[in-house]
């Protein structure tokens, strides 16, 4: 049997972070052919093959932080020494808004609330923020803001995996992703082969790519990553050259 994967980089990076701990290392250096492997002959037995794996996502270039590139190209050469792989780039974009502060109100349930203003006067020298009138009447704090924002990566796995499907490459396909907006795609191709959808992250399955083992062909089957998965499946020190960069 034939089988395809097909990973949004992004979604894993992050989950795994948010599974294992940012700060702690032996989850980065991840083999994602043993990994895939393994949840392939767990489902199909020793028949299933994988045969090619799309890795998508973006170069994650941070002003002020040059390893972080620097690291993320030496885990993508150590992942395409199998031929298999193919790695296709999104973008990494800085983004900047503008909108009201808000605080934490519930850490447990990561809420958040908008910050009241504590007046002109006692606004810090080192906050730009200015007044504002919230919709219930209180003077909250209007501030601008930067942030990162990977674009193109789910796009860019629908498309391989469509590809695949379509032109009858893969008998069955492996989607590690949690993003809803995957949901007509794996819709699609749940049509024509057995889909196995892979939740990388902490979170509950996105309610958008939830279906049945029975819908279209059938087979279809979902799990869900955990830490010792991440931990279990980690390329050796060194792979062809690429030494595993400090702290991962």
């Amino acid at each position: 049997m034939r089988v395809g994967v097909y990973v949004d980089a992004f979604n894993v990076y992050y989950g795994a972070r948010g599974q294992c701990g940012r700060g702690s290392a032996g989850w980065r250096w991840l083999d994602l052919l043993s990994l895939s492997s393994s949840l392939a002959e767990a489902r199909f037995g020793p028949r299933a093959a994988i045969v090619g794996l799309a890795y998508c996502t973006a170069l994650r270039e941070k002003e002020g932080d040059p390893s972080s590139v620097r690291d993320q190209l030496v885990y993508l050469n150590a992942l395409q020494l199998d031929g298999r792989v193919r790695v296709e780039f999104g973008q990494y974009n800085v983004k900047t808004g503008k909108g009201v502060l808000l605080a934490p109100s519930s850490a447990r349930r990561r809420r958040y609330q908008r910050v009241i203003s504590p007046g002109v006067a006692e606004i810090p020298a080192w906050l730009p923020a200015e007044e504002t009138i919230g919709p219930e009447g209180d003077t909250n704090l209007f501030v601008h803001y930067s942030s990162f924002e990977e674009k193109g990566s789910d796009v860019n796995v629908a498309t391989r995996l469509l590809t695949d499907v379509l032109e009858r490459r893969v008998d069955a396909a492996i989607v590690v992703s949690n993003d809803g907006d995957l949901s007509l795609p794996l819709r699609v191709v749940r049509q024509h082969v057995p889909v196995g959808l892979v939740n990388p992250t902490a979170r509950p399955l996105s309610q958008m790519l939830k279906g049945l083992p029975a819908d279209g062909v059938g087979g279809h089957w979902w799990v869900k990553l955990g830490p010792d998965d991440y931990r279990a499946h980690q390329f050796a020190e060194s792979v062809g050259g690429f030494d595993k960069p400090v702290g991962w």
